[in-house]
């Protein structure tokens, strides 16, 4: 057998007698010091653990504004000057159906919901329903308004706290409902959650049949769940810690555990092929096979590990901090699940060593790494690379297309449950006070120019009515004037009519409301979008140029990347938009998707792509390096790291369109657009597309013009 046969079936073998590379000796490391790696693992695990538990309540549920906009400002004068009567103000909608509400039953349930709220130390102001303002003109609805005394995170608690008690208030002939832009954020979150851990396990089981079928045995399929797990359960107590710092969002922990699960499977999957074909395939030793692993599966891992964490961090480019606390929960889940698949898988495998194909499949091969059947569709696609490239080309145009036409907004009512709080005192309020009262303006203004900032709101053709100005009962100078909107707070003519306003009313105004702080937010996403696309996709060009030492097959990579990218937002937009087959979804398409989608969705799937292309490319690179032959590194990446990729891209898959079948339209998106993403990325970028591309552009793929190289730092992936 000559040397250039054994090269086929372990690329790596002639470097077992060279010196480890960097994450070699680390390999070693580890195995040599395998008790201190478990104990310090374990008291991680322990003592982050303690704090996991208690991630739900003590993560925030707000956040969502634009940092050092004009309504942030608004609401935090309302807040300080006005009692507390801002956006995030608690609004409990008292509605009878039988006579007044403010006679009988209801004053009395009207007395005891203000009993209520004057108890909670953290509501400011209490106000009583007055005739004329929160009092319906038919008189059979009002409200009581609970001043926000905390920041807009603390009156989300606030609100969960607080909801069920006022619900249970409500008796025969009078409904009580507490609604608000706190009461949507805390049902939201708390539906948010319920699907989210609904999905996770609907997932599990999902996951581990693949992962089983993958490998071929249930103790090796079972180590990549119990490492996601070991990363999921220190990061959920490191948030838990960092909220004392500063606020983190629930909805950090919600992505991270989807995120880390298909990632820490996808990693441990990789590096748990490459440990059994050099141990039971080549018959290195378990020392020298977790090196041999490390050096090259491992490299790939942790490169592809810089390149997602790169991704994300582009999003904190973003000046809104439930955007900012997302991107950095996810990153911290990635960077305990890349720690524990580079140095606790290592030590795991090198334990179990053989036993980790214990209750194997009769047909298994376990030490098989270079696959027969990848190979052929290696073959395949040398022979005919322009049939098969142009088919992936034109189904990825074709499924890209429509996102010429998507519409992002803010989400509208319609997100929550018909039976939240949230949305029933939405509903009730709007019947009663008009379709743009649950959307009510506030005007914070100089005292000198209040006069003309009502005339100015009054004449507007764009608001049904402005309640008359009141003075703060400080010395601060400000007056707050209330407004209602002609048009329901989701209506895209309300930022028409916002816009208008900004510009008529005097300097000294500044107009705020929920409604206005998500108008603003969108705004601002709108023009962080290209910024944060730009900076993802330059990073992500200079980290595979790092890894791969080549121009052209970095850039390639970085388009090829992109294109799927596109598919999966114009499928998205079909869906959500479009409303195709919403009913089969179980949703009520909104018209639009979600403004944080483009640029927060974008930075994930980018991230999930890379992850592939660097499987791809640092196999092919490793190839190539060896043999020097075009063709064996096409073909020697798709037969090592194909299955590999195939049965990865499976599991993400799984993992993301479970969460496209239960809770609010937000994870619905996320699912769909994230699921779309890999099963196109997957399936017909990383082995149809990019080999395509290898094959076209041949030995210029791997060419690197002596200056890049002298500035490159030495990356090598042909030994250890």
């Amino acid at each position: 057998m000559t040397s250039t046969t054994v090269q086929h079936h372990n690329p790596a073998s002639a470097s077992l007698q060279s010196r480890p590379g960097p994450l070699g000796r680390l390999g070693h490391w580890v195995t040599d010091h395998a008790r201190l790696v478990l104990v310090v693992w374990a008291l991680l695990i322990v003592g982050l653990g303690i704090f996991a538990p208690r991630v739900e309540s003590s993560l925030s549920g707000a956040g969502w504004q634009a940092d050092g906009s004009e309504s942030v400002a608004a609401r935090e004068i309302a807040r300080e000057h006005f009692g507390g009567n801002a956006s995030s103000a608690i609004q409990v909608v008292v509605h009878s159906t039988d006579g007044p509400v403010t006679t009988g039953a209801g004053k009395k349930v009207i007395a005891e919901v203000t009993a209520v709220l004057e108890r909670e130390p953290r509501i400011a102001e209490v106000v009583q329903p007055t005739p004329g303002g929160t009092v319906s003109q038919d008189g059979s609805t009002a409200i009581v308004l609970a001043g926000a005394g905390v920041d807009t995170n603390e009156m989300v608690r606030v609100a969960t706290d607080l909801k069920g008690e006022l619900q249970d208030m409500s008796v025969d002939g009078v409904q009580v409902n507490p609604s608000g832009s706190s009461l949507l954020w805390s049902d939201f979150n708390e539906a948010n959650l319920e699907a989210m851990l609904k999905s996770e396990l609907m997932s599990w089981p999902v996951t581990m049949g693949i992962l089983v079928l993958a490998f071929g045995a249930l103790v090796a399929a079972g180590l990549p769940l119990l490492l996601t797990l070991a990363g999921l359960v220190a990061s959920a107590g490191s948030l838990v810690l960092i909220t004392e710092v500063v606020p983190v969002s629930i909805w950090a922990m919600n992505f991270a555990m989807m995120f880390a699960l298909a990632l820490g499977i996808d990693y441990a999957l990789f590096l748990v092929v490459r440990f059994r074909a050099a141990r039971m395939g080549s018959g290195f030793s378990a020392r020298d096979s977790v090196a041999l692993m490390m050096d090259t599966a491992g490299k790939a891992v942790l490169l592809s590990g810089a390149t997602v964490l790169v991704s994300l961090s582009a999003v904190m480019l973003v000046p809104s901090p439930s955007f900012r606390s997302m991107a950095g929960g996810i990153m911290l889940s990635v960077v305990f699940v890349l720690a524990a698949t580079l140095t606790l898988l290592p030590v795991v495998l090198f334990k179990l060593d053989h036993r980790i194909n214990k209750l194997a499949l009769p047909w298994v091969k376990s030490g098989e790494h270079r696959s027969a059947r990848f190979a052929a569709w290696g073959e395949r696609l040398w022979k005919r690379p322009i049939a098969w490239g142009l088919g992936s080309l034109v189904i990825l145009l074709v499924l890209a297309a429509p996102i010429m036409g998507l519409k992002t907004a803010m989400p509208s009512i319609s997100v929550l449950p018909e039976d939240a709080s949230a949305r029933i005192g939405y509903d009730v309020v709007q019947k009663a006070f008009g379709e743009g009262a649950p959307g009510t303006l506030q005007v914070v203004v100089d005292h000198a120019d209040a006069s003309e900032a009502t005339a100015v709101l009054t004449a507007d053709n764009g608001i049904a009515g402005a309640m008359p100005a009141v003075e703060a009962g400080d010395s601060s100078g400000y007056d707050l004037i209330q407004a209602v909107p002609t048009v329901d707070p989701s209506d895209p003519t309300l930022g028409t009519t916002i816009d208008r306003l900004r510009t008529d009313l005097p300097d000294s105004a500044q107009v705020g409301g929920a409604a206005v702080e998500n108008l603003d937010l969108k705004d601002q996403l709108d023009s962080s979008t290209p910024v944060v696309i730009g900076v993802v996709l330059i990073l992500g060009f200079l980290l595979l140029l790092i890894a791969l030492q080549a121009p052209l097959i970095s850039l390639l990579g970085t388009l090829a990347s992109l294109l799927s990218t596109a598919a999966a937002f114009g499928v998205a937009r079909l869906i959500f938009q479009d409303g195709i087959g919403a009913g089969l979804l179980g949703f009520e398409s909104q018209g639009f998707l979600d403004a944080w989608a483009p640029v927060f969705f974008f930075a994930m799937i980018f991230a999930i792509a890379m992850d592939y292309t660097v499987f791809l490319l640092a196999s092919a690179k490793e190839h190539y390096e060896i043999s020097g032959d075009p063709k064996e590194a096409m073909i020697g990446a798709l037969a090592h790291s194909g299955r590999v990729i195939f049965a990865a891209g499976a599991v993400m898959v799984a993992v993301f369109f479970t969460f496209a079948l239960s809770g609010p339209i937000p994870p619905k998106e996320m699912g769909i657009v994230l699921g779309v993403a890999v099963l196109l990325d997957a399936f017909l970028v990383r082995l149809v597309l990019l080999p395509v591309m290898l094959r076209m552009t041949g030995r210029a793929a791997w060419y690197s013009p002596a200056w890049l190289t002298k500035v490159l730092p030495r990356i090598t992936f042909a030994h250890g």
